[in-house]
């Protein structure tokens, strides 16, 4: 078994019914702040690695983002929605589709080309689909009153 998929079980073991009682009272709504943590904690990894060069809290950081996208997948499993292969199939999928220059027989010359085609191809497959981005300004607004909310819990205001 990989080093990823080793992971899933492990997070499906903790929401197991023998599992860790704080692990599987998490839903998707509870993990909401902890995800916007995790990723501002990636931007501090990055931050590190640029100022000293040392990338162990970059790894460390990018782990406990993954647990979270893994753990809301493990979720979504539990409630019959989708599962984590159905994650990776999805994004592998659209990695394809965005890069006919790479996977097809498109021709790109610069990243402005390819940034240009991204957008055509995103538009194409957004056609009858909800604009998450739509949701965009009001998901900000939450996450900042999520983050301040814990910044007062934690005195930091």
């Amino acid at each position: 078994m990989n080093a990823f998929y080793e992971f899933v079980h492990v997070i499906a073991r903790l929401r197991a019914e023998d599992g860790c009682p704080w692990d599987r009272e998490q839903t998707h709504a509870s993990l909401k702040l902890p995800c916007i943590e995790e990723a501002a904690e990636v931007i501090c990894g990055i931050n590190v690695l640029d100022e000293t060069g040392n990338a162990e809290n970059l790894k460390e950081e990018l782990g406990d983002l993954l647990m979270q996208v893994v753990m809301h997948a493990q979720i979504a499993e539990e409630e019959g929605l989708f599962t984590m292969d159905d994650v990776i199939r999805e994004i592998t999928d659209k990695m394809i589709r965005r890069h006919p220059h790479v996977f097809g027989t498109a021709k790109a010359a610069n990243s402005d080309e390819v940034l240009i085609a991204w957008e055509k191809i995103k538009a194409k497959e957004k056609e009858g689909k909800a604009d998450v981005s739509a949701f965009l300004p009001a998901a900000m607004d939450e996450a900042k009153e999520l983050i301040d909310s814990a910044k007062k819990r934690k005195g930091y205001l």
